[in-house]
């Protein structure tokens, strides 16, 4: 079906490219300029910040409570940005509208950001929280069965990365992974998927965009053949948690997403690839107000129920 009427005429709004440098520094001011006020945000339980300590430093989290319990299953949750941009702000709608719908407890990450930090610095981040969040039970008020983890764009990069790493040291304590539109193949060759040509313009992520996007994240150090980097690659997907991916008609992401999934059936992992028909890249978090868009969440939380 065609791009959906709202986010075709919020694509017509958007300004022509000019052709000049990438700057990590203003695109991320940009961003965090347009994050309403707390005030305007979907209300929930509790929000407070707090410190990850673990064993590769200290992570800023921030954590979302749905209601009052004596215990929480948790979903710890990576925003997207590319590796060098998004933040607390910019995916805080999310984490709140994922605690709401799922009545977990939601620990959001402030993971370190390319290019500043070289890789695998984000990716540390977001390991080593998993596991605090499973070594710190009480503090959480962890109910010792539900960890997921799920993540936008390269935050289900992130995920499809984290859960690799925890499979290979046997932390076998992520129950769920979840991945939004994710970012799974950093080789950006234009014939490795039919979508990346398909939807390689006018949708908002462009295919001719993803090299210049990422290339921050290679210039900290990434690796795009390896599997840390471009989870896809990995071969053996065997024993890997329960996943759902979500994918979007109309971004140049989506076959390797779906693929993703495939082999993850093909591997034994109870996998559910659902594709929104009229999104784009993104829709989680810049269009989750349409209502077709919204039962992503709802979406979300039936999963977690069921499996």
């Amino acid at each position: 079906m065609t791009i959906h009427p709202k986010i075709a005429e919020f694509l017509k709004s958007l300004p022509e490219p000019d052709g000049s440098p990438l700057d990590p520094v203003a695109m991320r001011a940009g961003e965090n300029a347009q994050v309403p006020p707390v005030a305007d945000r979907l209300p929930i339980h509790d929000v407070r910040e707090a410190t990850a300590a673990t064993s590769s430093g200290d992570v800023p989290v921030r954590i979302y409570t749905p209601a009052e319990a004596e215990s929480y299953g948790v979903l710890v949750y990576f925003h997207g940005g590319a590796f060098f941009s998004g933040s607390l702000e910019t995916h805080d709608h999310i984490a709140r509208s994922l605690a709401k719908e799922t009545g977990l407890e939601v620990v959001a990450v402030d993971f370190r950001l390319a290019p500043e930090h070289e890789f695998p610095a984000g990716l540390e981040d977001c390991y080593r929280v998993v596991r605090w969040v499973a070594e710190n039970s009480g503090e959480l008020k962890w109910d010792g069965r539900t960890l997921a983890i799920a993540g936008d764009s390269s935050g289900g990069n992130f995920v499809a990365a984290v859960v690799a790493k925890a499979r290979d040291d046997g932390f076998d304590r992520i129950t769920h992974q979840i991945l939004y539109y994710p970012s799974l193949d950093l080789d950006f060759d234009v014939d490795r998927y039919p979508s990346l040509r398909e939807n390689a313009e006018g949708y908002g992520l462009e295919t001719g965009i993803l090299e210049p996007f990422n290339a921050f994240y290679f210039e900290s150090g990434a690796d795009r053949s390896d599997p840390l980097v471009s989870p896809i690659k990995r071969e053996d997907l065997s024993g890997l948690p329960t996943a759902l991916i979500v994918t979007a008609e109309h971004d140049p992401l989506r076959d390797e997403g779906e693929l993703y999934g495939k082999r993850l059936q093909e591997a034994g992992v109870n996998a559910t690839v659902s594709r929104y028909d009229g999104a784009n890249h993104g829709f989680v978090q810049h269009f989750s107000w349409i209502p077709e868009f919204q039962r992503v969440f709802t979406e979300t939380a039936e999963f977690l129920r069921r499996s």
